[in-house]
């Protein structure tokens, strides 16, 4: 048995070990953050990606690009997490979190190069980002939920940079109005779920024209044009399921020898569905909405009772209507109960511009809002709903948290300052990965003078200039290119986008870090599995 090599892994499986593996990992994680980074800010680039359809997104969000993209690498998957994360909690500063992220990686790389073992650098990275969040919650500036102007400049903010910015006073003004009709305040402070906000797109008409709805706006008509355009005082049923003929579970063949057969089978199937109109009548429902279809002889006895019925309505919709409206989304007719239904002032059918929708108002429950969005095209108005998104979420975020700090890279240069000062106070290696950290944070602001067109080392040298004199809002004018007061240019952001991008960015390059070997399976010998990536490349 001397010298017999030991085989453990199935044959083809592949390994890379060590230095080879991290270099491979934070190379890949490097890519990523490239692929996004002309992205960043008012003056970024735009990406046109065209999936295996041919169907083509034009977009400079970070979370979509990232998102759009058929990304293999599993080092690389790890930064796309972190700008996901980042849309799900705060919907904006997808693009810095990954850029940050990037950074740090390459930074950590400069280091392993030197010598400093990864588990000093994460240390100190986690060290860094404890610092940057205490210091971000020093820097931040209170706002209070009734000062309007502020969060309308949390808005535009959010919306500059989205090709939206022709429009940013009126998206501003619809986003602030929205999000403070579905505030509430609890006994752990304010609480603005934006999911309790539709935005409905209507393409054809000015953007000026659009408008908010207190209630849910459903993009369906009445299955039949008889039944009532309005019903006032609604009691709501909302289905999960048909309301027509059930078919069989499984294959049958029913033999039909003569004419008396088939009409009994006739009648006997238009017996089920008038029993189960029956049933919609008899529980006092005048509004029945149904994620499924209405047969229609069920169409002909709800319209003939004055029942207004609604098919084919997204889920989505179903579970906002049993939000707002108090209604249980019914499985099974036979177990329906006057507390099953739903309750709002009014549901009616409504003609605007040529577009027939139905409106839900005066809902009993929980605060419903639509917002009716109109542009040019389908692209523009397309365009303007992710812009809405973005700042929708934000201003909630500002609302629930109170505490914004001030835009243009002038965060990361102050944080880059304090923090090297901090790093001044450590003893032994982990003083240099607090200090490499702090070079990562300035690349936010190197990259906005860069996307912009001016000289990204002369501007970060302004800008450090700026806050050793103690200017802590200073930042760049992307337009014209000085340095001045980004408070007073109106550029407000809500601290959580800061701190939930230096959170997240941090974790993904330290979990990359602390990787020092790739095991790549064999593939599936009973079918074809999806080839792994070759750890030494990445193509984007």
């Amino acid at each position: 048995m001397a010298g017999q090599p030991i085989y453990i892994l199935a044959d083809g499986s592949r390994v890379t070990r060590g230095r080879d593996a991290q270099s491979n990992n934070i190379l890949a994680g490097k890519a990523v953050a490239n692929a996004v980074r002309t992205t960043l800010g008012p003056k970024g680039m735009d990406k046109m990606l065209v999936d295996g359809m041919g169907d083509v997104v034009i977009t400079n969000d970070g979370a979509t690009i990232l998102k759009e993209m058929d990304i293999e690498h599993p080092a690389a998957k790890m930064i796309v997490e972190v700008s996901k994360t980042q849309d799900a909690q705060v919907g904006d500063g997808t693009t810095s979190a990954s850029i940050i992220a990037g950074a740090l990686l390459e930074k950590a790389e400069e280091l392993t190069n030197k010598g400093v073992h990864p588990t000093i650098i994460s240390n100190g990275y986690r060290e860094a980002s404890k610092k940057a969040i205490k210091i971000l919650n020093d820097i931040a500036i209170s706002v209070s939920p009734d000062d309007i102007a502020a969060l309308k400049k949390i808005a535009a903010t959010a919306i500059t940079g989205k090709g939206a910015e022709s429009y940013k006073d009126k998206l501003s003004e619809l986003t602030v109005d929205a999000v403070k009709l579905i505030v509430e305040e609890t006994d752990d402070g304010i609480v603005a779920d934006v999911t309790n906000i539709k935005v409905e797109k209507q393409a054809g008409a000015s953007i000026k024209e659009s408008h908010i709805v207190e209630g849910l706006v459903i993009d369906k008509v009445r299955s039949h044009p008889n039944m009532p355009e309005k019903i006032e005082d609604a009691k709501i049923l909302a289905l999960s399921i048909p309301i027509e003929f059930r078919k069989t579970e499984m294959d049958a063949e029913i033999k039909i020898t003569s004419p008396e057969q088939m009409q009994m089978f006739l009648d006997q199937e238009e017996k089920m569905v008038k029993e189960m109109a029956d049933k919609i009548i008899a529980s006092g429902a005048n509004v029945v909405f149904t994620q499924k279809g209405i047969d229609d002889l069920a169409q002909y006895y709800l319209e003939k009772a004055g029942v207004y019925a609604v098919r084919r309505i997204k889920k989505s919709d179903i579970k906002r209507i049993c939000e707002s409206t108090g209604a249980t989304d019914i499985q099974d007719l036979d177990e329906i109960t006057p507390a099953d239904l739903g309750e709002a002032a009014l549901v009616e059918e409504r003609d605007i511009k040529g577009i027939k929708m139905t409106y839900v108002t005066g809902c009993k429950e929980k605060k419903a809002v639509t917002v009716i969005l109109h542009g040019g095209t389908e692209h523009v108005v397309a365009t303007l709903q992710h812009a809405m998104d973005d700042a929708l979420h934000v201003v909630s975020v500002a609302l629930e948290d109170g505490n914004v700090v001030a835009g243009g890279g002038s965060p990361e240069v102050e944080l880059s300052l304090r923090l090297n000062e901090y790093a001044a106070s450590l003893k032994g290696r982990q003083q240099l990965a607090v200090s490499k950290f702090a070079e990562a944070l300035e690349t936010i602001p190197e990259t906005l003078a860069e996307n912009s067109g001016f000289d990204p080392i002369d501007k970060l040298v302004e800008l450090r200039s700026q806050h050793e004199e103690g200017n802590k809002n200073a930042g760049l004018n992307v337009y014209t290119g000085k340095i001045i007061d980004m408070w007073e240019a109106d550029v407000i952001e809500p601290l959580r986008v800061k701190t939930q991008a230096i959170q997240s960015a941090t974790e993904a390059a330290v979990m990359i870090m602390r990787i020092d070997d790739v095991v790549a399976a064999s593939p599936n010998p009973a079918g074809p599995t999806p080839e792994m990536p070759d750890m030494g490349d990445m193509e984007m």
